[in-house]
């Protein structure tokens, strides 16, 4: 069933981290496997912003061998970051096998990540100068509880709560999807995709790389792809409604966008709050409500339909 939730303010920035979290923990119903967030604070124009992996949950909580090898798979990513170049400015650990990093980076971004995810057990939840992927198993209070995401300041974000029908529960296969090589770009997907297979071979064949077997995964990849040909974000969305198959709704962010896209079918629901400075959206009108108890309008958008907001 799956939960996406989305919002953005025109120029302020407020505390998403609690906003997001208290819109996905009125989603919770519909997924109680994992929860992301895909939060937008301030862009820093001269460093980049990690986050990152060192094993699954699940993994790490099976004692003092895999311990070991999680600081071995840190101490590796640390010695390529600094082989590359990058000055690392700033580091914490989130949990003992996840990890935020902020470094000056000025070279290519695809062989920095393919780089880093060579390292057997790493992966990288996003890159950007604005964005920061947090994803884990558990509700949204759950999950921003133990990445400490209360008081995060920004401008727009995106989050899911995940069912798990066609893939394992674990944080590889969580939404939101980072749009693997380009800075600032996540997606989260309520649906399911017919042409999965097929299209992700095509993309695999055009050097694009998968982490998961999830669908929602695909359309990331897909966005990713539009824009390394040149396309804008809206027209890449407006393409995929004709080339994605299935029934789906989704949410596409960039540092300073909020995209929405349906299906031409329009099965998967999606509300819809917007005011001159703010927009909010949801798979339920509760998780709007979560925010803004008072009374609201709310609308749905149409089939086929594709908005884009600016921060």
């Amino acid at each position: 069933m799956c939960g996406i939730a989305g919002l953005i303010h025109r120029g302020k920035t407020t505390d998403i981290g609690s906003e997001l979290t208290a819109m996905l923990q009125a989603l919770k119903h519909r997924g109680p496997d994992s929860t992301g967030f895909a939060l937008y604070g301030p862009a820093q124009a001269e460093r980049q912003v990690m986050r990152f992996k060192v094993a699954e949950q699940e993994e790490a909580r099976k004692g003092f061998d895999i311990q070991a090898k999680m600081r071995e798979r840190k101490a590796a990513v640390d010695d390529r970051l600094a082989e590359l170049g990058a000055e690392i400015v700033e580091e914490e650990p989130a949990t003992d096998y996840a990890f935020r990093m902020t470094f000056g980076y000025d070279g290519d971004l695809r062989r920095l990540a393919d780089y880093i995810e060579d390292i057997d057990g790493v992966e990288i939840l996003s890159l950007g100068h604005a964005l920061e992927l947090i994803k884990d198993l558990g509700d949204a209070g759950t999950v921003a509880g133990q990445y400490k995401l209360g008081g995060f300041a920004g401008t727009h974000g995106i989050g899911h709560t995940r069912m798990a029908t066609e893939s394992d529960v674990d944080i590889r296969s969580a939404h939101p999807y980072w749009a693997y090589p380009f800075d600032d770009v996540s997606v989260v997907h309520n649906g399911q995709l017919t042409n999965y297979w097929g299209s992700r071979r095509a993309l695999e064949r055009r050097g694009h790389r998968f982490m998961s077997n999830c669908d929602s995964e695909l359309i990331a990849v897909y966005i990713a792809d539009q824009i390394d040909q040149g396309s804008d974000l809206e027209s890449a969305m407006r393409r995929s409604i004709d080339e994605l198959d299935g029934v789906f709704t989704y949410l596409v962010a960039t540092s300073d966008s909020l995209g929405m896209a349906k299906d031409v079918m329009a099965a998967k629901p999606m509300v819809l709050y917007e005011s001159d400075d703010f927009i909010a959206m949801a798979s339920e009108e509760v998780a709007i409500r979560s925010i803004f108890p008072h009374e609201i309008d709310t609308f749905d958008p149409y089939e086929g339909e594709v908005r884009v907001w600016q921060s």
